[in-house]
């Protein structure tokens, strides 16, 4: 195992902002905004406090009125302060997508580069 320096980026897909959503999969709760995203996984605010390594569905809302629904895991979480958008912000690593909504996904990140 290798020790990384605290502020080094240890992610192999650059992250960005892009005009994407995501809820739980198959609920009608409201969409969330990404903080950002790339073809590693996504990062969140969220209500609820979610534990490191728990598994979820979900599914994201691409800027064309289309939807990916993937699968992902909490990687880390941390609580924010009283005057945050929300309770926490969240780590969401893919675990499974269909190659054809990765390489959509891909396009979209493209477009807002």
């Amino acid at each position: 195992m290798t020790e990384c320096a605290p502020n080094q980026n240890r992610r192999q897909y650059p992250r960005l902002n892009a005009p994407i959503y995501c809820r739980p999969a198959r609920l009608t709760s409201p969409r969330t905004p990404l903080i950002n995203v790339g073809l590693g996984g996504i990062r969140v605010y969220s209500d609820r406090p979610f534990k490191v390594g728990e598994r979820l569905e979900i599914e994201l809302f691409l800027p064309d009125k289309t939807s990916i629904t993937c699968n992902v895991k909490v990687v880390w979480l941390n609580q924010l302060n009283d005057t945050s958008t929300a309770p926490y912000d969240v780590g969401l690593h893919f675990l499974e997508v269909e190659s054809d909504d990765l390489r959509r996904l891909a396009g979209v990140l493209k477009q807002n580069t």
